[in-house]
């Protein structure tokens, strides 16, 4: 039976985070969110231990800024205390928020079981198992501060972790806070020169979203952070518990750690009849994207759109607020931080019709794909004497077909639904509105 490891790769904590932006709409949800960050790491540390992994990988940025405060600090430590009485070790860097140099007097009060690698040059470290037997090499470089812009991957091979720690393993492991290819001012490194060093696997941190390559058998990984911050950082958030096992593909399982999810939520109320039909349909669509959560509490943006009769109503000076207001009083698990109103006037087609240019041809086009009883196209359609939806989907299934995609299921009993809207967002293009 081969080797086998197990880990959690983890970062991007930034625990003291201040939420400022937050603060100024509502001091209560900036302060539940500025808890939520050290309760997302007790999550961390809870699936080390749950999972009775090998180690946790940190990969940066443990903290918001290069001066915690001592309730941030000692939180972080006890965390790993309780690590370190269940004999997990740590292997972490320090990233560009909380740089190298600033670590100095936190290094000499770390716990035994924690191994923080320097900014100078690469450092090795050997993770042996219960027997003492070398299982995993960790090649491992932090930064040295906030404006370090060069490559740091240099010399971070799997033959100079076996030279510096004078063993091979059956694993190696390397681990960077950088940007890769997405944030090029932030230690950029190809992802080709990492996946020729030889190594089993990367575990990357900067990055605030999870991404992982090559499928099926990832290498290079960002974990994404513990718990978004603000409203670019929708979804769920946590950590990979990371399975390495001699002759089989790399196994990453996401585990949610996030106390607060954000989202940026689309509402369509064209068909909504008055304020109160908008705003439950706001609230409808809350619960239907935490339903997919993996918690409760939820931060969400909401943008209303589509034609409504309401658009003078919405467009009154300070209506969309009071709305925002009264939605946030619905339910005391979610937080409206902005309603945004994207609804225009509903399309007047008589007058468009009426008015006889190209939108009143394209209104009559609309109209006799719903009435005639043949395709009006002609063609092999029309001569076919197939019936008048046959004909239709057999003209969507060639143009798909011709694009290499399969049309949708469903489509053959919406197709006059179909002509409808796409006539509309058509006229809603004309009109200088999004479709």
């Amino acid at each position: 039976m081969g080797a086998k490891l197990t880990f959690i790769h983890s970062g991007d904590l930034h625990l003291g985070a201040p939420f400022r932006g937050l603060r100024a709409l509502s001091p209560a949800w900036a302060q539940r969110l500025v808890r939520a960050i050290p309760e997302a790491y007790d999550r961390v540390i809870q699936a080390c231990l749950d999972n009775q992994v090998d180690f946790l990988l940190l990969a940066g940025d443990m903290f918001d800024t290069d001066k915690p405060s001592y309730a941030h600090l000692r939180h972080f430590m006890r965390g790993l205390e309780r690590l370190q009485d269940a004999g997990i070790s740590v292997y972490m860097i320090p990233g560009n928020h909380d740089p190298y140099p600033n670590w100095h007097e936190v290094a000499t009060s770390l716990p035994p079981n924690v191994h923080m690698a320097g900014s100078d040059a690469p450092e090795f470290f050997v993770h042996r198992d219960a027997d003492g037997q070398p299982v995993c090499l960790i090649a491992a470089r932090g930064f040295s501060n906030q404006a370090s812009d060069g490559s740091i991957a240099d010399g971070m091979t799997r033959a100079a972790a076996e030279h510096a720690c004078g063993t091979g393993a059956p694993f190696a492991i390397g681990m960077l806070h950088s940007g890769l290819w997405m944030d090029p001012f932030k230690a950029p490194v190809t992802e080709n020169k990492l996946l020729s060093a030889g190594m089993d696997y990367w575990a990357l941190g900067h990055i605030h979203m999870r991404y992982a390559t090559p499928e099926p058998d990832p290498r290079i990984v960002f974990c994404g952070c513990i718990q978004g911050r603000d409203i670019k950082e929708t979804g769920s958030r946590g950590c990979y518990k990371v399975t390495l096992e001699e002759g089989i593909p790399n196994r990453i399982e996401f585990i949610p750690t996030a106390q607060v999810e954000w989202e940026q939520l689309c509402v369509d109320v064209s068909g909504c009849a008055g304020v109160d039909d908008i705003l439950a349909a706001c609230v409808r669509a809350m619960f239907d994207a935490n339903a997919a959560a993996h918690c409760e509490e939820m931060v969400a943006r909401v943008t209303i759109g589509g034609p409504t009769q309401l658009y003078d109503v919405l467009a009154r000076p300070g209506t969309v607020e009071e709305m925002r207001v009264e939605l946030n009083e619905s339910y005391p698990a979610f937080y409206c931080d902005a309603l945004i109103n994207a609804t225009t006037p509903p399309l007047d087609k008589e007058g468009l019709e009426a008015a006889g240019l190209f939108p009143a041809a394209l209104i009559r086009a609309a109209k006799s794909m719903a009435s005639q009883p043949e395709d009006s196209r002609g063609g092999k359609h029309a001569q076919s004497g197939a019936s008048r939806d046959d004909a239709r989907l057999q003209y969507l299934q060639e143009e798909f077909a011709q694009r290499g995609l399969a049309l949708p299921r469903g489509v053959d009993g919406m197709l006059d639904d179909l002509a409808e809207g796409a006539c509309d967002m058509a006229l809603a293009l004309l009109d200088g509105r999004d479709a």
